[in-house]
């Protein structure tokens, strides 16, 4: 179970990621229910940048595969959204995780999944951003041919 495979994502080759340092880790043995670049204003404070590319999944097929459990992890409840709560790396502080209990999804960024020996994001086919979301508190245009949306996708107004 390295997550190193090209075929469907499943539990016998999960995709894999976690943090900077490699002390936090997980597998996703299903494919994304959505994948999108976030323009939210909490995103782009949370994590210091225009947008992240979020790539969400029922939480049932997330699990965490590092040792040490919850005690490599610190949780923080967003006062504004107490129904998410977001998982750094206590050795790093890089922010891997964030489960919503109101939809009963898990959510981890593009940049913290596993990388082929070249960079590339391994089966990025599968988890290529489909959307721009909360893109009217955008830091930036984005000049491509994703759409563009005020909310999350088919939920909202699309702007492009």
């Amino acid at each position: 179970m390295n997550g190193s495979g090209t075929g469907p994502i499943s539990l016998t080759e999960p995709l894999t990621g976690g943090c900077f340092c490699g002390a936090v880790s997980y597998a996703l043995s299903a494919p994304p229910t959505m994948s999108a670049y976030c323009h939210c204003t909490q995103c782009q404070r949370l994590n210091g940048c225009p947008f992240v590319h979020t790539v969400h999944f029922r939480t049932s097929v997330f699990g965490w595969t590092h040792d040490g459990g919850a005690d490599a992890l610190d949780a923080f409840q967003n006062p504004s959204k107490p129904h998410k709560t977001r998982f750094r790396c206590k050795k790093c502080g890089c922010c891997v995780a964030s489960f919503n209990k109101n939809t009963n999804n898990t959510s981890v960024w593009g940049a913290q999944l596993s990388r082929s020996q070249d960079g590339r994001i391994m089966r990025y086919d599968i988890v290529k951003p489909t959307a721009h979301i909360f893109y009217g508190t955008r830091m930036l245009d984005v000049p491509d041919e994703v759409t563009k949306w005020e909310g999350y996708p088919e939920k909202s107004r699309q702007l492009a």
